[in-house]
């Protein structure tokens, strides 16, 4: 059997957590196929990925507790929260989601800092980086969506500058000679 190389708290922690990105990835799954149904297939498919995602920091903690000779307690998920009204309210519902798991990666953060088990504290480093890409991704999503969805015509005409300009080259054209 391994030494166990973090505090009975942090395992508690990080198990929680662990969990708490389990049902994270329940709520995108939930809200991709809501989106699927509704004939959203892009949202869709961006939702079903974080799903995936989300799953992946879940088995990031397993791991982790594993190889610091702790013990993973895999528990029950709750059932993700009643679908969204329309694509707005997702975006929203997901950001919310979102920023309370940043508090709780902090608190795991904060905790390891306070028991000086700097292992801990730069495995949570990730994640902290994670949720800062999570947050402003979501965010950007949202003013996009605002774009969007606003009554006012020219807003529509923004929002596809915006989605040109993504992929737009840097360099301008030049006139070139042409032999005819």
């Amino acid at each position: 059997m391994k030494r166990k190389r973090i505090s009975d708290k942090m395992e508690k922690a990080l198990n929680d957590q662990m969990t708490r990105e389990a049902y994270q990835a329940q709520i995108y799954l939930s809200y991709a196929s809501w989106a699927e149904v509704n004939s959203f297939t892009g949202i869709a498919t961006f939702l079903y990925k974080h799903a995936h995602e989300e799953r992946e920091h879940m088995f990031k903690f397993l791991k982790y507790i594993n190889d610091r000779g702790g013990e993973t307690k895999i528990e029950a998920i709750k059932a993700p929260p009643a679908n969204p009204a329309n694509i707005g309210d997702c975006l929203n519902k997901v950001l919310d989601h979102e920023i309370g798991n940043s508090t709780h990666i902090d608190n795991i953060v904060n905790l390891a800092h306070q028991e000086k088990d700097w292992a801990s504290f730069n495995f949570g480093q990730y994640f902290v980086k994670e949720q800062i890409e999570e947050e402003a991704l979501i965010n950007g999503l949202l003013d996009k969506y605002d774009l969007a969805s606003s009554d006012k015509s020219k807003n529509v005409n923004f929002y596809q500058l915006d989605k040109d300009l993504s992929a737009a080259s840097q360099e301008g054209t030049l006139p070139r000679e042409e032999n005819f």
